[in-house]
């Protein structure tokens, strides 16, 4: 009862002040951002060990796979950018005090969250053969492929449910009950995935196929876990289908951040696309080493979108309290946490290269251009950790726009033009330099930005301040 008193602070009105409104922004951002940092570090687990279980079958195996990420970002890029529209619109009406706005956001959300998996088991069942053969001519590359993206997409229900209703507790403060959810699916996940791959236990042997249902179950498990927090423990908002109707305003409000953030996102999936498509003409293995990279700088990357999902909601809840300080704090600390991290990333990808690309069953083929990719792909990270949290900002203050535009500039731009220069002029390895070639491009971009909207938005709350006492 104690620490629960310690949360919350009492309105004139009588009504206790959600925490991230009164208290104190270093443990605050802690408390909200620790949970999510320990079950995105249990996904980016899962994601290492599914593509390891995939690398014993082949190598071709794990280009299928690999060919078949830029999909899967998609479905994430719909169902987080919807998730953060869904986050910023529902904290900003907490801090207002509407709560009857709250409560039509998450049911609105939940509804945008099923037609987009409608829009993907359509894919699955039409355009999946046309995306692998677009890219290699390999018949059991495809077959491969098509195995693994049909299953993840078919029953992608489980996904979008499992973020969105995530975000709705995110949103709320509620991160603790999202880390049950995440790590809970993640590790059914890592569980079934051996079982299912190799037909262990009796268990009919599935191989990609196995690696999917593994996924899809365990994110199935993990929205239904999220759908009884919500119903149980999140009391600031309510979930009802009872006289639900759609609201133009609210998906319009929902989209105004989200729509950004998701183009984003879906832009990584065409950089990627891309970048398969230079690396493909010299050697279906530096396409493993990409889909490599990916799942290995996740475990990296992960922590820092876990402290993101703690930092929005608490930039976008004391903006809509008028609490432009408490904003400045969080800003501050999340962007000193996330280059802490990167740099922590870095020493790895630089000392330890052959140790990781062993995980994945690699080749002396796939060493030698693994390793000097690691080490140089990783440079980026020096620079990453701050464009992550500018860019995350801008959205919690309803400007994804910029966000987007960062990351235009930075993929498209950038990368894959670069990416293709660079390999006509040194090769392979031109590709890799093309990643923290376009990362110093962008922390320049989120700089300018960070300035704009800090004049624009934050400073100009200063002259209309309410304060509040803060609770040490």
């Amino acid at each position: 009862m104690g620490y629960l008193m310690e949360n919350v602070k009492q309105t004139p009105s009588g009504s206790a002040e959600n925490k991230m409104g009164v208290m104190a922004i270093n443990p605050l951002l802690l408390t909200m951002a620790l949970p999510m940092i320990a079950s995105m570090l249990v996904q980016a687990l899962y994601n290492i060990v599914d593509s390891m279980f995939v690398a014993q079958l082949s190598e071709n195996a794990l280009t299928a796979v690999s060919l078949a990420f830029p999909v899967q970002n998609l479905m994430i890029a719909v169902a987080t950018g919807t998730g953060v529209g869904i986050n910023a619109f529902l904290s900003r009406s907490l801090g207002e005090k509407n709560f009857d706005k709250a409560n039509k956001v998450a049911n609105n959300g939940l509804f945008l969250a099923f037609l987009s998996y409608l829009l993907f088991a359509l894919f699955a069942l039409f355009f999946s053969n046309l995306f692998f053969s677009t890219q290699t001519d390999n018949q059991e590359i495809i077959k491969y492929g098509n195995d693994y993206i049909r299953v993840c997409c078919f029953f992608s229900f489980g996904v979008f449910f499992q973020i969105t209703q995530e975000r709705l507790l995110q949103s709320t403060g509620k991160t603790f009950y999202t880390m049950i959810t995440q790590g809970t699916g993640a590790i059914i996940n890592i569980i079934l995935d051996p079982i299912m791959i190799f037909g262990l236990f009796g268990f009919p042997r599935l191989e990609v196929t196995g690696a999917a249902l593994a996924t899809i179950i365990g994110q199935i498990i993990a929205a239904i876990l999220a759908f009884y927090f919500n119903r149980t423990r999140n009391h600031e908002i309510h979930i009802t289908l009872r006289n639900f109707k759609p609201e133009a305003k609210i998906i319009g409000g929902i989209y105004s951040v989200g729509i950004p953030s998701i183009i984003m996102v879906s832009i990584g999936s065409i950089m990627i696309f891309g970048l398969n498509k230079i690396l493909i003409t010299f050697t279906p293995t530096a396409v493993a080493v990409l889909g490599i990279y990916f799942k290995l700088q996740s475990f990296i990357f992960m922590p820092v979108f876990g402290l993101n999902n703690g930092m929005v909601p608490i930039v976008a809840y004391n903006f809509g309290a008028r609490k432009p300080e408490r904003i400045i704090q969080t800003i501050k600390l999340s962007i000193v946490y996330a280059v802490c991290m990167m740099a922590a990333g870095l020493i790895i990808f630089q000392f330890l290269p052959a140790t990781l690309l062993h995980i994945f069953n690699a080749s002396d083929n796939m060493l030698n251009i693994g390793i000097p990719a690691l080490r140089i792909i990783s440079l980026s990270f020096l620079f990453a950790g701050f464009g992550i949290v500018t860019s995350s900002v801008f959205q919690a203050l309803g400007h994804g726009i910029l966000s987007l535009e960062v990351s235009i500039i930075r993929q498209l731009l950038v990368i894959l033009p670069a990416a293709y220069l660079l390999s006509k002029a040194i090769g392979v390895t031109g590709v890799w330099w093309s990643i923290p070639t376009a990362e110093i491009v962008s922390v320049t971009f989120c700089t300018l930005f960070l300035k704009r909207v800090f004049v624009k938005e934050i400073h100009p709350l200063r002259s209309t301040q309410q304060t509040a006492p803060t609770i040490k």
